[in-house]
């Protein structure tokens, strides 16, 4: 079975994470890090809403297997990329 709002709501992740990153790696990041922290808000929101509905969505728990969206370090192409808003407000 396959739940159509995990698939929905994993692409809009992937989404805000794609933007996170192209906002981080810009030049415009030098001059305005407000915009990379916006993006890291979106993107740590999306991937709480997946988060959440993987909790409760029958197909996940039938697999019983989350998706490992935990540790996005490792879909970061740069190295001290972080997805911190400690870094990008610093």
């Amino acid at each position: 079975m396959v739940c159509f709002i995990c698939r929905d709501l994993e692409q809009a992740f992937k989404a805000r994470l794609s933007e996170y990153i192209a906002a981080r790696s810009s030049a415009y990041f030098r001059v305005s890090r407000k915009l990379a922290a916006l993006k890291n808000v979106d993107m740590e929101r999306a991937k709480n809403d997946l988060e959440e509905h993987q909790l409760v969505c029958v197909s996940v728990v039938n697999k019983s297997t989350l998706l490992p969206l935990r540790d996005v370090s490792a879909l970061l192409p740069l190295r001290g990329v972080s997805t911190s808003l400690r870094q990008v407000a610093a």
